[in-house]
């Protein structure tokens, strides 16, 4: 069988895009005594579904306990073969249910109703059993699939989960939900990473970290910067208090002009005064200032301006940053 697949692939666009469209004029009282009644709840969000709305249901329930409301997942099945047992009647069930009249959803909602939960439906059949137990009903019927068929589930799961990012951003912004709050969920992201890193996470230490005195000779810093295996040394006075930084930028300046380079004290040769972080600042705040000023090492000092760290673009690199 032949068609045109561009053509038919921007039909099934438009047709998705309709079912999006036509949710809007359901937006009303319902909705909102929806987002209210998560919000409420003493208890969590449990998103019940299967098949193909089940993973539309899925997708809620982590959006919903990735932005601040504790919600898990129940497959409508297994609810009703002893999954039921997770549910409390502090909890909101939301089922979501294209047909909202399987065999399974009329078992398992006189269950729910007996133990005392609010359930709130969403559903393309807005006489079915299910939005006659539920609390609140949100329609989230099609008038057609893109499926020629109109038995893949498509235009309607796409609505389904529109709706339920509606529910979800609404819940967020009602929640006061910020940044912060959005990377403490997922501190292994990149927004969590920049929100969450401090420069203490993932400064280099110890014998990675080389501190020389600046009456020591260039040829000696070297030799520790090598071994260290870092692009920098920091330069401290005989009571450790920083004066400088040592690069291999220094480096290259300086052997064009001074063949006595080797010899020279490091104070004479070093970066005076060089831009520093402290180990309580953001990692994020780090990237600001390295680009900045242009720099790729930054010495990390305490209140008392001794060095405890260094700070190398490399090190950002290696923990997800840039």
């Amino acid at each position: 069988m032949k068609i045109n697949i561009v053509k038919r692939a921007k039909e099934v666009l438009d047709i998705e895009a309709a079912a999006i469209k036509n949710l809007k004029a359901r937006i009303d009282h319902d909705f909102r005594d929806a987002v209210n009644l998560i919000h409420r709840t003493k208890g969590r969000a449990i998103v019940s579904g299967m098949g193909k709305t089940g993973i539309i249901a899925q997708k809620l329930s982590a959006t919903l306990a990735s932005t601040g409301t504790p919600s898990l997942f129940l497959h409508t099945a297994e609810a009703i073969h002893g999954d039921l047992g997770k549910v409390t009647s502090d909890d909101v069930v939301i089922i979501l249910s294209n047909s909202g009249s399987t065999e399974e959803m009329k078992q398992l909602l006189p269950l729910l109703k007996k133990i005392g939960c609010k359930v709130i439906a969403l559903t393309g059949n807005i006489k079915s059993i299910l939005a006659k137990y539920s609390d609140v009903v949100l329609d989230v019927s099609v008038k057609k699939e893109a499926c020629p068929l109109g038995l893949a589930p498509t235009a309607s799961t796409t609505a389904a989960l529109a709706m339920s990012d509606a529910l979800a951003v609404c819940l967020l912004e009602l929640k006061g939900f910020k940044e912060k709050d959005f990377a403490f969920f997922h501190p292994g992201g990149a927004l969590g990473k920049r929100l969450l890193l401090k420069v203490e996470d993932i400064m280099r230490r110890g014998e990675a970290n080389p501190i020389v005195k600046e009456e020591e000779k260039v040829s000696k810093v070297l030799i520790k910067i090598t071994q260290a295996r870092a692009g920098s040394a920091t330069v401290v006075d005989a009571r450790g208090k920083l004066k400088g930084i040592f690069t291999d930028g220094d480096l290259r300046r300086h052997l064009e002009t001074d063949k006595n380079l080797p010899t020279r004290k490091i104070k004479e040769v070093m970066t005076k005064n060089p831009t520093v972080i402290h180990q309580e600042m953001l990692a994020a705040e780090a990237i600001r200032i390295l680009r900045e000023k242009r720099v790729d090492e930054l010495p990390v000092v305490d209140r008392d301006k001794r060095p405890v760290g260094l700070l190398d673009v490399q090190d950002l690199l290696k923990a997800g940053l840039l």
